[in-house]
């Protein structure tokens, strides 16, 4: 985030200051970071990095605090999606003990795990299924993964419906996508 905003005036001819003013300005509300990255997008054909940078800016700016990555997944596994989150738990059980370099952030809509860049993603994708997303550079031979653009930065996708789903096999395309992706 830091990278975007230190080139933010070369990039779009403007300063993270003055794209704050222009957002205050613009009547939109600082919180709404989806309306505020549309705005960005339309009126001033700002790219797409440069929007995310832009809009956490100003919500921050706005007093909006960042949950935490507890938080973003609590709320991802909650409601009709409650009975899903023992297989999130085993999945990033599994994911997190891959290796020191392995790290969780925080999304609202799935959780990417990353090392170097993203490898793996899950996400409760429906009531009755969670997505675990890998991104592959050569994908192995199998019929359990679908290709896929998402979630996350995934290639592939497996669809898990129980902790059961899990399994030996998922373990070991996990831990290739971890390879693949140093």
């Amino acid at each position: 985030m830091s990278a975007v905003i230190g080139s933010l005036a070369a990039r779009t001819g403007h300063s993270l200051e003055e794209w704050l003013a222009l957002v205050e300005a613009s009547g939109i509300d600082p919180l709404d970071q989806n309306a505020v990255r549309r705005w960005l997008r339309s009126e001033h054909g700002v790219p797409q990095n440069s929007q995310w940078a832009i809009a956490d800016a100003a919500a921050r700016a706005a007093g909006w605090v960042r949950p935490s990555v507890e938080e973003y997944v609590d709320g991802q596994y909650q409601g009709a999606k409650a009975t899903l989150r023992p297989i999130y738990d085993a999945l990033a059980g599994a994911i997190m003990g891959l290796g020191d370099d392995v790290s969780v952030e925080g999304r609202g809509g799935y959780t990417p795990f990353v090392r170097g860049r993203q490898f793996a993603a899950v996400a409760a994708a429906a009531r009755d299924r969670v997505d675990l997303g890998l991104r592959f550079t050569d994908p192995p031979a199998t019929g359990r993964l679908q290709p896929s653009n998402g979630p996350g930065q995934a290639t592939h996708k497996i669809a898990l419906r129980s902790v059961a789903d899990v399994d030996d096999e998922v373990l070991h395309l996990v831990r290739l996508a971890y390879d693949q992706n140093p």
